[in-house]
């Protein structure tokens, strides 16, 4: 148990804190601007933003505890009065959980609706469309 602890710290600062910065701030803006979808044409896709971004802002809070049980489990065997930080990352790993497949099932189904600047845009391509069609 205590070896878990140990890498659990490792593992969130040097895998996950990464992996769930990039999409944040890298992937996810590009590839959205690379598609028909946009960045902010559709609300499923700023619902994906914002899930990714408060569950990166929770793992950043949930650092703290990681640290502070593994330096705990590197030192001594955990003890009863420190039940209520495992209870907390165990509610904490199922908020995740359910942020990750709220966050797949909106890039799975995409459903409708789109935002006032995702409406001009389409406006603003059906007004261009004719003009071209015209011209060749």
């Amino acid at each position: 148990m205590r070896g878990a602890y140990l890498a659990m710290d490792v593992i969130a600062r040097l895998v996950i804190l990464p992996l769930s910065l990039a999409p944040l701030l890298l992937t996810g803006p590009l590839l959205s601007l690379g598609t028909p979808w946009g960045l902010f044409r559709h609300y499923w896709i700023l619902a994906k933003l914002l899930i990714n971004t408060l569950s990166t802002l929770v793992l950043l809070v949930h650092l703290q505890p990681i640290s502070y049980l593994s330096r705990i489990a590197a030192e001594r065997a955990l003890s009863s009065a420190d039940r209520g930080l495992q209870i907390q990352m165990v509610v904490a790993s199922g908020a995740a959980l359910l942020a990750l497949l709220v966050a797949t099932a909106l890039a799975v189904y995409k459903p409708r609706g789109m935002t006032a600047y995702g409406w001009r845009k389409q406006h603003e391509q059906r007004a261009v469309s004719p003009a071209e069609d015209v011209a060749a």
